[in-house]
C-alpha cells in the first residue's frame, strides 16, 4: 500500500482508483468545527490536518505496519461571496442552498494534507462554478433524485445537475469532486 486515504467520500476514492494509486481508506470521525479567525481558504486545510492527524495517532496505536505509510486527508467547502456554505442539514436547506447558488459564480476550495513520519505538504486549491440561472422545478427535481445532503453546496458536479447547470468552471474540474488529483500525485512525488 502507497497511501491512506483518511476520507470515506465515494468520489476521492474513485478520483485515486482514476489515478492508480494503491490505497486504503481507514477514517476516524473529527470535529469539524474550526478556529472563527481563519480565513476562508484555511478552513478546509485546518479540518483536513484534523483528520490526518486523527487518522496517524490511530495508525501509530493499532497499525503500525503503516507508520510509514502517508496519509492523505482532504476538505472541501464552497465558498457564496463570503460565507462558507456546507452540507445541508434537510431537504429545504438543499433546495434554499441551490437557489442561492442559481445564476452566480462560487469557488469551490479543497484543502489537502498529506502526513509522512518526517513531513506536513498541505494546500488548497480553488475552482471556480458559475451556475445557469436554475429554475425551481429542476432544483427539487435535482434535490428529490439524488439527495445531495453528504455534499458542500448540495450538488455534485459529476451528476446531473453539474451537466445540465453548470455555465462556465475555471480551474481543475476534479477539485469539484473533492480532489485536486494531479497536484496530489505531485505531492505525493516528493515524499517518495
Amino acid at each position: 500500500m502507497s497511501l491512506i486515504l483518511a476520507s470515506q467520500s465515494p468520489r476521492r476514492k474513485q478520483l485515486l482508483e482514476w489515478a492508480e494509486i494503491d490505497f486504503a481508506v481507514i477514517v476516524k470521525s473529527t470535529d469539524e468545527a474550526y478556529p472563527a479567525n481563519l480565513s476562508i481558504a484555511d478552513v478546509p486545510v485546518y479540518i483536513a490536518r484534523e483528520k490526518a492527524v486523527t487518522v496517524k495517532a490511530f495508525t501509530q496505536e493499532h497499525y503500525v505496519e503503516y507508520n510509514k505509510t502517508p496519509i492523505l486527508a482532504a476538505d472541501t467547502v464552497v465558498v457564496l461571496g463570503d460565507r462558507i456554505i456546507g452540507k445541508p442539514s434537510n431537504r429545504e436547506d438543499a433546495i434554499s442552498i441551490l437557489k442561492s447558488l442559481s445564476g452566480q459564480r462560487h469557488a469551490v476550495i479543497t484543502g489537502v494534507v498529506i502526513l509522512t513520519e518526517t513531513k506536513e505538504i498541505a494546500f488548497a486549491d480553488t475552482t471556480y462554478v458559475t451556475f445557469h440561472p436554475l429554475t425551481e422545478d429542476q432544483i427539487v427535481f435535482y434535490v428529490d433524485k439524488y439527495k445531495p445532503y453528504d455534499k458542500a453546496g448540495a450538488y455534485a458536479i459529476q451528476e446531473w445537475i453539474g451537466v445540465v447547470g453548470i455555465k462556465a468552471i475555471e480551474g481543475d474540474f476534479y477539485n469539484v469532486m473533492g480532489l485536486p488529483v494531479s497536484r496530489v500525485v505531485k505531492a505525493l512525488e516528493q515524499v517518495r
